[in-house]
């Protein structure tokens, strides 16, 4: 505040007070007395001189306050990661110097400017607004946290104050003496409580008010917010914000800018909106308006950004044929109709059009996205018509074509087969014909083309080889032919080749065993003839392989059996010869199809189960070793003297090799005696997180072939058992970079090479090892060397949900029983995903990683090891764990980056197997279906409803099993934001308990919306 000598009055350090009138009589002599007294003319001059002196006191005085405040925030911020306080000395230069300090001509400090410095520490308010000249605070953009204190009312000279986008916690105290602000920015900072609306009554010059992004409790927008009609900025999203947009809105005529989304407002979008006629922008996406858009939106002609999605908004959309200045429009998922105005087509900025989910008809504006520099269309999911607009990447700049589930007509316009800069090319389940255009195989940067459910046919082109970021190949169901190119090969990111119901022709390629990071192939109902390749073996990722219904001939590769990640294979229908590989002991397998070929020989015991669910049917020459109705017995050698000669063979070789055996047993204890004392006392380095009553040693001699219990994709499971009787799980994780994955002797310690020891392996399984819950597996220890990395694990004796679910124990599973094991199992997805101080994403949530122990409890199994694997497995193994076929969210397809909503999907279909007693994959379903699909089909009636519950359920518990396949229904939505939370399925399921007769309805919370009703 500059001092004004002519009205205010001047306070001196020891707090005396000179008053404008006595600073007039000290300063003025009567000029009468001047004239009596003219030896001492000079005297009156004295007062005013000690005046100054005292001002220019008052004045040091102040700066040195000035100086001891800026130097207590320095102190307050000290442990800040910034070189912003290195001029912050007290000798030397002014503070009007200090970096981020500005002063006024009376070197008062009237700024500070302090955004985005990467500051850490307590903001001390209550010493910085003594500052009594501080016009503007601006702290935005930093590390600072803790409470905003009472002090921050006494900043009455403030007219700019940002602390936004930083971590404070508490409340926003009542600043209603700050009467100057134009300028408050409080948003993404952590506040919560009730915000004070009441401060902002009186702040008639506010320009930009922004609180958005703090969990604020609800409350509706107040009328006093309306009334600040110098407002051109309002950015209040995800805020708690409820309630209609108030009336009077159309006050602020001079809004640039209103975000109102991610809130939970209702009612339709007021008439007067239309009075905003200077809006650049407006965000109301996820909330739940609804009505049409008002005939006053023609008036928003300024309107370059506009967002409604997520809403229930109704009605067409043609009031926005006159801003023609959008720049980027969406509306998805609306329940909009009516036509896309042809208006459209001529505007001359739209870059961004995303209008899915609606039902909106016709044709799309032929010049749609010729005119400016378009990003991006997803108009998928309506009932679109006609063409697909030509030159949408006329400007070459185009990223995201996306015209799914329409119908669409005519050819692919050829013109995209020069856009170097699209991404994602996905045109799927529309009636497009013709061919693809030369070009659009080989786009260099396109990460996904999904043509699939179209009317296409041609061949696919060997400039493939040049599509070097190509991910996901999506062309089933079309009738495209020919041969498939060798050079599919060169596309070396592929994770997905889907080439289903086709008409293709001639070998399968061998060098799509060369793809490193290939998950899924899908080649069935086409007409491929030769051998399958011995060299998909190679392919260490591959989870899910589909080649029925083709003339595929020669022998069932053994190779096969050694795919560590393999989790489907359908050879069905084929013309395959030979035995059913032995190599096939070692996969774990949830969908096995062999049927309609022509094997021979003997059916795997470890596979024989399988033959129940048809999965070796019309192969005339199979047998089984075992009396069996499905198999003749094999033939064993004809005549006695064969049975005699052969008994005489067997005895000779089998003593030789009893023989041969001891000795080398001998030889190997020996070698092994040695080896594990080396092994243990010098490579081995263990770290417990429990109290543990067993040594390192124990668990290393547990450790072979002989206590060996489970095979998985990223290693071993063996039990062992300590003196003590206490029984353990100890897992060895393989190196996906390791050969060595081959038998070993039943003596020796099973321990592959691993490439030193990871940093982000210790840092994972402390994470994991720090959870303590009763409905999660224990993780006692860790074991790593050199050679090898355990990890110990208390042991479960029921085995897994999986087996007691689809085996004859099913019998035993009664309601209740499947009941308890579901809301424990959701107990402990929701303490990982909630409970943990940072969230665990299991990865691969399905009824076998769901162990029982000896009271039926559930406990999660495995949870988070995706990433201790993909850690140590070098930058091959980055697909290496993709979850298991049946279980994998549709999300998986298009991105890598799983979240908690990729684990709802995959217990919503652990719910479905409890309700229904069916495995994930079974051939009922039908081609390409899996359990969900297929649970879905059957929802539309209450009679087809209660046909989908397992038999084995008692007939009074059916409705409470149809209220939790309801719940498993939304735990599987197609779109991961429509999935509930896992602590809202703990509730769900709490309500759906056995005996509770209770309508089960989510109201909306946040962003879901959710309903268990039909």
């Amino acid at each position: 505040m500059v001092t004004r000598f002519n009205s205010d009055p001047i306070r001196y350090l020891n707090g005396t007070t000179i008053s404008p009138v006595h600073h007039k009589s000290l300063c003025h002599s009567n000029p009468q007395n001047d004239m009596s007294q003219p030896h001492t003319s000079r005297s009156h001059y004295y007062p005013c001189f000690f005046y100054l002196l005292c001002f220019l006191s008052f004045l040091s005085g102040v700066k040195s306050d000035e100086l001891q405040i800026i130097l207590k925030l320095k102190s307050a911020l000290q442990d800040s990661n910034s070189n912003v306080f290195s001029s912050w000395e007290p000798t030397g230069y002014s503070i009007c110097h200090f970096t981020g300090i500005i002063c006024n001509s009376d070197n008062l400090v009237t700024e500070i400017e302090l955004s985005n410095q990467n500051l850490t520490g307590t903001v001390p308010l209550d010493s910085i607004c003594q500052l009594q000249s501080l016009e503007k605070l601006s702290l935005g953009f930093n590390l600072l946290h803790g409470p905003i204190t009472q002090g921050l009312n006494k900043c009455v000279k403030l007219h700019y104050l940002d602390l936004a986008n930083n971590f404070f916690t508490g409340p926003v105290p009542d600043i209603s003496s700050v009467t100057e602000l134009q300028y408050l920015h409080l948003n993404n900072s952590g506040f919560s409580g009730i915000f004070p609306w009441d401060s902002l009554r009186n702040m008639k010059g506010l320009i930009r008010l922004s609180l958005g992004d703090n969990p604020f409790s609800p409350s509706s927008i107040p009328s006093n917010v309306v009334q600040l009609t110098k407002l051109d900025w309002l950015y209040l999203s995800n805020c708690g914000i409820q309630g209609k947009i108030p009336a009077g809105i159309g006050t602020l005529t001079g809004l640039i800018n209103l975000e109102l989304s991610d809130n939970n407002m209702t009612g339709e979008i007021p008439e007067d909106i239309g009075n905003l006629v200077n809006l650049w922008q407006l965000e109301l996406y996820n909330n739940s308006f609804t009505g049409k858009l008002p005939a006053s939106f023609r008036n928003l002609t300024k309107l370059e950004m506009f967002d409604a999605s997520m809403n229930y908004l109704e009605g067409d959309i043609s009031e926005l044929r006159f801003s023609t200045n959008l720049v980027s429009l969406q509306l998805y998922d609306n329940n909009l109709s009516g036509q896309v105005p042809s208006e459209l087509g001529e505007f001359k900025k739209l870059v961004n059009l995303s209008l899915y989910s609606n039902r909106l008809t016709g044709p799309l504006p032929q010049k749609l996205g010729s005119w400016a520099k378009f990003n991006f269309i997803d108009v998928s999911d309506n009932f679109l018509t006609g063409p697909i607009p030509p030159d949408m990447c006329k400007q070459g700049t185009m990223k995201k074509l996306l015209l799914l589930n329409n119908r669409f007509t005519g050819e692919i316009p050829a013109n995209y087969a020069n856009c170097s800069t699209l991404l994602r090319f996905r045109v799927p389940e529309n009636l497009l014909s013709g061919t693809v255009p030369t070009g659009i195989w080989g786009l260099p940067n396109v990460k996904i083309i999904d043509i699939s459910s179209n009317n296409i046919q041609g061949p696919i082109t060997s400039d493939i080889k040049n599509a070097k970021s190509l991910g996901q190949l999506f062309v089933g169901d079309n009738r495209l032919s020919g041969e498939v190119p060798a050079e599919i090969s060169g596309a070396t990111l592929l994770v997905s080749i889907h080439l289903n119901d086709n008409q293709f022709s001639g070998y399968i390629p061998s060098g799509i065993g060369e793809l490193k990071q290939l998950n899924s192939l899908h080649l069935q109902n086409n007409k491929f003839s030769g051998s399958i390749p011995d060299m998909l073996s190679t392919g260490v990722s591959l989870t899910d392989i589909n080649m029925a219904n083709n003339s595929l001939s020669g022998q069932i590769p053994s190779s096969l059996g050694s795919l560590p990640t393999l989790n489907a294979l359908n050879l069905s229908n084929n013309q395959l010869s030979g035995e059913i590989p032995e190599t096939f002991s070692s996969l774990r397998l949830s969908l096995l199809d062999l049927s309609h070929n022509r094997l021979t020989g003997p059916v795997p015991q470890f596979l024989f189960f399988l033959a129940y669910n048809g999965s070796f049917a019309a192969n005339e020459g199979l047998c089984s070793s075992m009396t069996s109705s499905l198999f003749p017995r094999c033939p064993s050698a004809s005549g006695i003297f064969g049975e005699f000669r052969t008994l005489i063979i067997c005895f000779t070789v089998g003593s030789t090799l009893l023989l041969f055996n001891l000795v080398f047993l001998f030889y190997l204890k020996k070698r092994e005696k040695d080896k594990r004392g080396s092994l243990k006392d010098e490579s081995c380095d263990g770290k417990s997180y429990q109290v543990l009553s067993f040594t390192e040693d124990e668990i290393l001699d547990s450790v072979k072939q002989e206590n060996l219990i489970g095979k998985g994709g990223s290693g071993n499971v063996y039990k062992a058992v300590l003196p003590n009787g206490k029984e353990l799980a100890v897992k060895h994780i393989w190196n996906a970079n390791s050969s060595r994955r081959k038998s070993w002797s039943s003596t020796a310690p099973m321990l592959g090479k691993r490439e030193g020891k990871s940093k982000e392996f210790d840092s994972e399984v402390q994470t994991l090892s720090s959870i303590r819950n009763v409905n999660v597996v224990k993780l006692y220890c860790s074991i790593t060397s050199e050679d090898s990395s355990l990890l110990v694990y208390e042991f479960l004796p029921n085995g897994s949900l999986w087996d007691w679910l689809h085996s004859c124990r099913k019998t035993e599973l009664d309601w209740e029983m499947r009941h308890e094991i579901a809301v424990g199992g959701a107990k402990g997805l929701e303490y990982l995903h909630h409970g943990c101080e940072r969230p665990v994403i299991h990865r691969d949530v399905k009824s076998s990683n769901i162990l029982l122990d000896e009271f039926l409890k559930p406990r999660i199994a495995d949870f988070g090891l995706a990433k201790i694997v993909q850690a140590n497995g070098g930058r091959d193994s980055t697909h290496a764990i993709a979850g298991t076929h049946g279980y994998i969210a549709p999300e998986s397809e298009y991105t890598y980056k799983v979240n908690e909503k990729s684990d709802v999907y995959g217990f919503g279909v652990v719910l479905m197997e409890l309700v229904t007693g069916k495995r994930p994959i079974e051939p009922e379903y039908g081609e390409n279906k899996d359990i969900v699909n297929w649970v879905c089909s059957k929802m539309k009636s209450t009679e087809s409803i209660s046909s989908v519950v397992d038999s084995k359920i008692s007939e009074a518990f059916k409705e409470d099993a149809v209220n939790v396949l309801k719940i498993a229904i939304l735990c599987t939505a197609a779109l991961p934001a429509l999935r509930p939370t896992m602590k809202t399925v703990v509730h769900m399921l709490e309500e759906a308990a056995p005996y509770k007769l209770v309508a089960i309805v989510i109201a909306k919370d946040g962003a879901e919306k959710l309903s268990l009703e039909l």
